[in-house]
C-alpha cells in the first residue's frame, strides 16, 4: 500500500473508521449476545468513486490505472484509506463526462455499474468536463497574447451579451442530477457525496501572467467567477438529489495555480510538481480528501 504524502499545510484530519461507517452504514448489533463480536468486526464499508481527473488525479505518484491517469494517492484512496473497515472500488477516470457514467469511455465501461445495491458509500466528481474546461482554458491561453493585460477570454465568450459558459454550466446541472439519481436507483441506502472543484485561480482575481500561466491578466476573475459557477450548480444539485456536498473550494483558497511552490496545491500549466496541468497535486488531492473526510463526519 503506497503511503501517504506530506501535506504542507493540507493538514490531514481522517474520520476514524467508526465515524465513517456510522456515516454511510449501521453497525450490526441486532442481538446483545452479539455486540462483543460485532464491536470487533464491524460491518466493511463498500466505497466506489465516480468521476473525472480531478478525483483519479493523473500523474500523481503512484500511478496504478495509466488509461485512466488514476493515481494511488488520490482522494478516493486517501479516504478509503481512514477506515480498515472499506473496500474501495475506484473507477475514476481522466476526461469523464457525466455520459461516461452510463456509457463506456473507451476501453473503459460505464462508472455506474460499479455501484449496486450494496454499495455504502459513493463519491462523485463530475461537471468539469461538461462544460468544456479544457477547451475553455486552452481558448483564454491562446487569446492572451491579443490583449495581455486585458480580459479577451472574457470578452470572447461573454461579450456577445451571452455568456456562453454560463450557458454550458445550466446545461450539464440537469446532467449531473441524472447521475445523482442514477446513483441512488442503484444503491438506494448508499450515502452519496457529490465532491465539488478546489480553487484553481487566485479568489482575489489578481492574476500571475507568466510563462506557466499564460491566461492575460483581466481573465483570471472570470476564471475564478466561472469556477464558483459551475460549483454553486453542483452544490443545489447536490441538495435537490438528497446527496450532501464535499465542498474543496474553501479550504484550497491561496494554494491556487499562482501561490508559491511549496504552496501551490494545484499545478500550473507547467507542473512543478508530479501532476497534471492545472490539476490537484498530493497535497491538492489530500484537501480534496480532508474535505470530503469533513463532509461525512458532519452526516453522521
Amino acid at each position: 500500500m503506497a503511503t501517504r504524502l506530506p501535506t504542507s499545510g493540507a493538514k490531514r484530519a481522517p474520520v476514524t473508521g467508526a465515524a465513517l461507517i456510522s456515516g454511510a452504514t449501521a453497525l450490526v448489533t441486532a442481538h446483545p449476545a452479539m455486540a462483543s463480536t460485532t464491536a470487533h468486526h464491524p460491518h466493511r464499508v463498500d466505497y466506489v468513486a465516480l468521476g473525472d481527473s480531478y478525483a483519479s488525479a493523473p500523474l500523481v505518484p503512484d500511478q496504478v490505472d495509466a488509461s485512466c491517469g488514476r493515481s494511488g494517492n488520490n482522494y478516493p484512496s486517501l479516504v478509503a484509506r481512514s477506515s480498515t473497515a472499506t473496500r474501495l472500488t475506484d473507477v475514476t477516470c481522466s476526461g469523464a463526462t457525466t455520459a461516461a457514467m452510463t456509457a463506456p469511455q473507451g476501453t473503459a465501461a460505464p462508472q455506474l455499474d460499479a455501484v449496486d445495491r450494496h454499495t455504502d458509500l459513493v463519491t462523485l466528481t463530475i461537471g468539469g468536463n461538461d462544460i468544456g474546461s479544457t477547451r475553455i482554458l486552452g481558448t483564454c491561453a491562446k487569446l492572451s497574447a491579443t490583449d495581455p493585460v486585458g480580459a479577451p477570454c472574457r470578452d470572447h465568450l461573454a461579450g456577445s451579451g451571452t455568456d456562453r459558459v454560463t450557458e454550458s454550466i445550466a446545461a450539464t446541472a440537469p446532467k449531473v442530477a441524472e447521475v445523482t439519481r442514477g446513483v441512488h436507483r442503484r444503491a438506494p441506502r448508499a450515502q452519496v457525496v457529490v465532491v465539488g472543484y478546489p480553487d484553481v485561480f487566485p479568489e482575489d482575481g489578481v492574476g500571475c501572467t507568466s510563462a506557466s500561466v499564460p491566461p492575460a491578466a483581466g481573465g483570471f476573475a472570470y476564471l475564478r467567477d466561472k469556477e464558483k459557477e459551475l460549483n454553486s450548480t453542483l452544490a443545489r444539485q447536490t441538495r435537490l438529489g438528497g446527496a450532501t456536498y464535499g465542498n474543496t473550494y474553501a479550504p484550497t483558497v491561496g494554494h491556487d495555480l499562482c501561490a508559491p511552490t511549496g504552496e501551490r496545491w494545484i499545478e500550473s500549466f507547467a507542473p512543478q510538481s508530479p501532476a497534471a496541468p492545472l490539476h490537484p497535486d498530493a497535497q491538492g488531492e489530500s484537501a480534496m480528501a480532508t474535505a470530503v473526510e469533513r463532509a461525512l463526519a458532519h452526516r453522521r
